[in-house]
């Protein structure tokens, strides 16, 4: 019995970081880059962003593993876009609801979620495959996971872009800010350079584990 429950907690833990590191959706599978790069001027916004990305990402999931058994697979696509959409109409009255500048700054970028291939593809791959319980921990796995990936984005480009982390300002009046880094093209720059240190840092990852 406690075999089972070690190789159970094992299953479980591994399914959560299957999206936290091993398939991290900005930094190895790079997906949803089109809110990655938009929304990542500010802390602010890309924790925002990756908080409602989680929230559908774990309440589709759980909904498509709840009737996975239930759901022809003729419409089991449009099904999940179904569910998703459901879940992105509630995220987006809450944000208008709570903060309407933080609504205007992410922009149509929160109902994009509804296309977002990394929750049409959990609930497509994983989800409709696996019990609820698994399911919804490896959501939680993928969505903190990019939740991550944003927050890496956004700090540092509003640390070299205006000096400040969600923003309170770290270096005074005589910080001269790097402009390009809120601009488009900062964002392309700041995500080369963190797929480079990610790369670098699995690649050591996986040879500290081949000689052990």
């Amino acid at each position: 019995m406690s075999l089972k429950k070690e190789a159970d907690e094992g299953i479980t833990f591994d399914t959560f970081m299957e999206g936290v590191w091993r398939q991290n959706p900005v930094f190895v599978m790079v997906l949803g880059m089109c809110p990655t790069l938009a929304v990542t001027v500010s802390a602010v916004n890309a924790v925002s962003m990756g908080v409602a990305t989680l929230f559908v990402l774990v309440s589709s999931c759980l909904l498509v593993s709840l009737i996975r058994n239930l759901v022809p697979k003729e419409v089991r696509i449009a099904t999940y876009i179904v569910i998703i959409a459901t879940f992105v109409t509630l995220v987006d009255y809450i944000i208008q609801a709570v903060s309407l500048s933080l609504y205007e700054a992410l922009g149509a970028f929160i109902q994009l979620i509804v296309v977002n291939c990394i929750i049409l593809g959990r609930a497509e791959a994983h989800a409709s495959k696996n019990p609820p319980l698994k399911a919804v921990i490896n959501a939680m796995g993928m969505g903190i996971g990019f939740t991550i990936g944003l927050l890496a984005l956004g700090a540092t480009r509003e640390i070299l872009g205006a000096g400040k982390l969600f923003g309170f300002s770290l270096f005074g009046e005589h910080f001269q800010p790097w402009v390009v880094m809120v601009l488009p093209p900062g964002g392309f720059f700041v995500l080369g350079g963190w797929l480079l240190l990610f790369s670098h840092m699995r690649s050591r990852s996986e040879k500290g584990a081949a000689h052990e």
